[in-house]
């Protein structure tokens, strides 16, 4: 949910600064069908039976890897990408030092209260680390009430990264960014 009111936020001050869905749509992406598995991995885990197979947090912890590395290889192509990138990274940190499991705050669990541990997630508590990166962030009313989910400060630092890409790459009068070469030569 985040996420999409991201998107929508950067939409919404694209056009305000005169930027173009034509220019939003001409960013060019190495391997975009990885996002979009690695997607399919976070829903598959939380929202299915997974989410009960013991170990599977550790394939998230792997889509989560290869996500975040994908973001950093888009550094040069993509102008805001970096915001993406770092508020993975947290994310990454906090779940691979709480054993593959991001820890949520216990008013925000809703049924994760009951197990400790469901799919990815596992309850704040005295045996988490980094809690301050952990899920303890909530939307605020009336927003918060109808979606009662919990954020990270990685999930927010992502969301400024989404709007970020998205109105740079809409007020963008530039095509595709190209890579320069790394390595230059003068000829003797």
């Amino acid at each position: 949910m985040l996420w999409l009111a991201a998107l929508a936020l950067g939409l919404i001050v694209g056009f305000a600064t005169r930027g173009s869905l034509e220019n939003l749509a001409r960013i060019r992406l190495r391997w975009p069908w990885l996002v979009v598995a690695a997607l399919v991995v976070r829903a598959a885990i939380l929202l299915t039976p997974f989410s009960r197979i013991d170990g599977v947090q550790y394939v998230y912890l792997a889509a989560l890897t290869a996500l975040l590395a994908w973001t950093l290889w888009q550094v040069e192509l993509v102008r805001g990408i970096w915001l993406i990138g770092v508020g993975s990274a947290l994310n990454l940190i906090v779940i691979a030092t709480n054993g593959a499991r991001m820890p949520v705050a216990p008013e925000l669990a809703g049924p994760l209260v009951h197990s400790g541990t469901l799919g990815q997630y596992t309850l704040i508590g005295a045996d988490t680390n980094l809690n301050w990166l952990a899920d303890w962030i909530a939307l605020p009313a009336p927003i918060g009430r109808l979606v009662p989910e919990a954020y990270s400060p990685g999930d927010v630092i992502i969301a400024i990264g989404i709007a970020t890409v998205v109105v740079l790459a809409m007020r963008s009068s530039a095509g595709p960014a190209e890579t320069e070469p790394r390595i230059v030569s003068d000829p003797p």
